[in-house]
């Protein structure tokens, strides 16, 4: 009855001894926030159109790693209830659809899906002849606003 009572306990040292060491907290990157500072290269507040509230500053820049952003400030707002706000590179503050061809004057960057701060990762380098961001809503087929980018 000894033997046992000591294996038990010896048992049950190891047991809180084992439990009570801390395992490294498993740390997460999300690829798609900017990795270290955001340093912005052109930036423009947006223009309301339609009576959207749309208002704030977008900025195109990188992040510590190289990698292109579109980043909507803090400030960022416009009117999100219809849940179709695209968002556009553009060569103009116009939004100009060719259905049948696309157009090679905007560049579909993606959805908002909330006001206040928003980055938008590029996949690829950014041509220069896009100057502007364009807010478009596809279900009421107007823009919602645009910042040119200087």
């Amino acid at each position: 009855m000894r033997v046992f009572s000591i294996v038990f306990l010896s048992v049950a040292i190891l047991a809180i001894v084992g439990c009570s060491q801390q395992t490294p907290e498993e740390i997460i990157i999300d690829s798609s926030q900017p990795q270290g500072a955001f340093v912005a290269m052109q930036s423009g507040n947006f223009v309301e159109q339609n009576g959207t509230g749309t208002s704030g500053m977008a900025a195109l820049g990188e992040d510590e790693e190289g990698t292109q952003f579109l980043r909507f400030g803090d400030s960022f707002m416009t009117n999100t209830a219809t849940g179709t706000v695209t968002v556009y590179l553009s060569t103009s503050e116009m939004y100009q659809a060719d259905p049948a061809n696309g157009n090679p004057d905007l560049f579909l960057i993606g959805a908002v899906r909330s006001n206040g701060e928003n980055f938008f990762k590029l996949d690829s380098s950014v041509d220069s002849k896009f100057t502007h961001v364009i807010l478009w809503c596809g279900s009421a087929n107007i823009p919602f606003g645009y910042a040119e980018l200087n």
